[in-house]
Parts: C-alpha cells; structure tokens; sequence
C-alpha cells in the first residue's frame, strides 16, 4: 500500500512538473549581462521555447532556444530565414550532447541535400549550450539586419553520425516549425506563409490530382458509356481522345516536377509513391502509343487491341488514385483538401453507377427489339 503511495506521487510530480515547463516558469538571463530575456514564446511545434532580447541601439538579437532532442544523442536547432520562410536559406545554429560534452555547430543551409556546417550571414557572438535533465538549451546573439520582424525556424533530431546532423523525422511538427519572430515581442506561425519546396509540393500534389485523379477517370466514363448512343458517335471518341491526352501531359507536368523535389531532397525517399508515379508515367505512354496502333473496328487484331486498351486504362486508374492517397500522407495538407477531393471521387463514381445502369436498361432494350424483328421476320417471310 505505501509503495503505491509513493509510486503515486512520484508520478504526480512527474506529471506536474512536465507541465509546468513552460517558456515563462524558466527565468533565463542573457549570459553576458545576466539580465532576463525581454521576450518569451512557447513555440507551437515540438515542444520548444524562445526567450530572446532586441536591442535596436546596436541591432543585435540575443537569444535562448529551449527544446528535448527526440533521443539522449540527438540535436537540437534554431535559425533565421533572411530569404525566405523555410529550411533552405536558414542560418541555423545547432547543439547535441557527445560524451557529455556539448557541441555547437553553425549551418548555412542552402539546400535540401545536404547539411555542412558553414559561417553564417549573420555575425554571431556569446555562443554557447548546456543540457539538463534531457533538455538543451542553445544561447546566442545575432546582429540583425532586418527591421521589426524575421523569418525563423526550429528543429530537433534523433542523432548524430560521425559529427553530421542525421535527418529529422517529417511529422506536421516538424514540417510546420517555422513562423515570424517579431522584435517587439510575440510570434506569428508562418503555416500559412509557403515556401518554394512546399509550393513545388503543392504544385506537384494538383497537377497529378487533376490528371490521374480526376481526367483519366472522366476520359474513361466518356469512352465507356458514350459510345452506346449511336448519335454520340464520333464526337465521344474525340472528347475521349482530347481528355486522356489533357490528362497524360499534365500527368508528365507533374511527374517531372516530382522528379525535381526528389532531386532537391537527397535522403528523403518516398519509394512505394516514387514507384507507383514510375509506373503510371510509363503505362500511360503506352496508351499513347497504342492511339497511333489502333486497328479499325473489323481487323482480327482488334479484339486483342481493346483487351490491352482496356486492362492499362484500368491499371491507370487504380494505380492512379492510390498514389495520389500515397501523396496526401506525405503532403499532409489541410483535412478539407483531402476531403474535398474525396467529393470529387464520390461524385464521378455515382455518375458512373447511374450511367451503368442506364446504359444496361438501353442494350437490355435494344437486344429485346432485335429479338422480336427476328421473330416477326421468321412469322411474315416463313423463314
């Protein structure tokens, strides 16, 4: 029974004093005036703090970044964006634990492949790191040369390989660590603000919507259920034919730009997504091809021709719609796009199942009046 108790309060404490750790119950001090930071912000993603000081007289930014690597050997970050509000441009500052020394290091990101310690376009003094208790905190001053307000950027990692910084996870934590730092005090999150690798992604995310998702299945409908009106012919075959070939270049669009944000991201492979684009890129090159082979309707060869016709475009489709699911996953864009597409989906699905069924009802009938002039001829001619 009393080591319940105990057991109960240690975990209460525990409990009480994880959620007590908030940016303002940690009164730091600037460390060279030993005065407290003006300004403090619990930053909205992965657990961090912010406690910085402007000084307009000699525009310097003295900070302290507060945040718990995810594991006892991994690094922790923090940077300002002068180009723009993302990874790439950050001048960042970073800290990890290595055999219970602390170890900074300054980052001049330019890219997405790889991460290389470099001087940074801002002066820096008053450097330094200390960890407690699975936390680190990173202190800083930086002479400033923007006015009022800056673009930063904050990140953790799970380790260190041979002194370079492994990858962070991509967790909509982690891929929304960014946001406005204003030298008055407060903080504006920057999720709405986007990036060029993130308006890329979005670019890539609509062109392959549109054009696997939504025109190869329209085009498909067309051919399916147009045709079985004789009035329709042959204006369905050349709004069949001008829909799928829509929906090939913009797929190319947007495989291409797929390539590139792969290109720009060395180590960040997306394989099951990257495969499934592959695949589609190609079947729907031999679809174009097989425009140029189609045989005309009486040739033996023809039969075969619809089966291959046929069994891609439905491969298209399916492959299709699961890799743009694949790419709502690894965008993990806002829940009303998502849904808003599903919308899209639902409704070219219905229409489809009315025009099944209306298109059975209409051969239904017309074998029915096939059979009774059969039958009337057989009655009137004896035959």
């Amino acid at each position: 029974m009393a080591s319940s108790i105990l057991l109960f309060l240690f975990l209460s404490f525990f409990i009480l004093k994880t959620s007590s750790q908030t940016c303002t119950t940690q009164k730091l001090t600037v460390p060279k005036t030993k005065t407290l930071y003006s300004n403090c912000i619990n930053l909205p993603y992965l657990n961090s703090y912010l406690q910085y000081t402007h000084n307009p007289s000699n525009s310097s930014l003295s900070i302290a970044f507060i945040a718990s690597p995810p594991s006892p050997s991994g690094w922790v970050s923090w940077g300002l964006n002068p180009t723009g509000s993302g990874m790439v441009g950050t001048q960042a500052i970073a800290a990890y634990s290595e055999d219970g020394k602390m170890t900074i290091k300054t980052l001049d990101i330019q890219s997405y492949k790889v991460l290389v310690p470099g001087k940074l376009s801002y002066e820096v003094w008053d450097l330094s790191a200390e960890e407690s208790d699975g936390v680190i905190r990173i202190f800083a001053t930086l002479k400033v040369k923007e006015v009022g307000e800056v673009n930063h950027v904050w990140q953790v990692g799970p380790s260190v390989s041979n002194g370079r910084l492994d990858i962070h996870a991509f967790q909509p934590g982690n891929l929304n660590s960014k946001g406005i730092l204003k030298f008055s005090g407060g903080h504006t999150s920057s999720s709405t603000v986007v990036d060029s690798n993130t308006r890329n992604k979005n670019i890539h995310g609509i062109l392959n919507a549109v054009s696997w998702g939504v025109l190869f299945p329209l085009g498909v409908i067309i051919a399916r259920y147009m045709r079985t009106f004789p009035s329709a012919d042959p204006a369905w075959f050349y709004l069949h034919v001008g829909c799928q070939l829509s929906a090939y270049a913009i797929g190319v669009a947007g495989w291409a730009t797929g390539l590139k944000l792969g290109s720009n991201s060395v180590g960040i492979t997306y394989s099951l997504h990257r495969n499934i684009g592959i695949s589609l890129f190609a079947l729907a090159t031999l679809q174009i091809f097989a425009l140029f082979l189609r045989p005309k309707k009486d040739h033996k060869y023809r039969h075969f021709w619809n089966i291959y016709h046929h069994s891609i475009g439905y491969t298209i489709i399916i492959l299709g719609l699961l890799n743009i699911f694949k790419g709502f996953d690894i965008l993990n864009p806002e829940k009303k796009w998502k849904t808003t597409y599903i919308g899209v989906i639902a409704a070219l699905g219905v229409i489809a199942v009315l025009l099944e069924v209306i298109t059975w009802i209409v051969v239904l009938k017309r074998k029915a009046n096939n059979s009774t002039k059969t039958v009337d001829g057989y009655n009137n001619n004896g035959q």
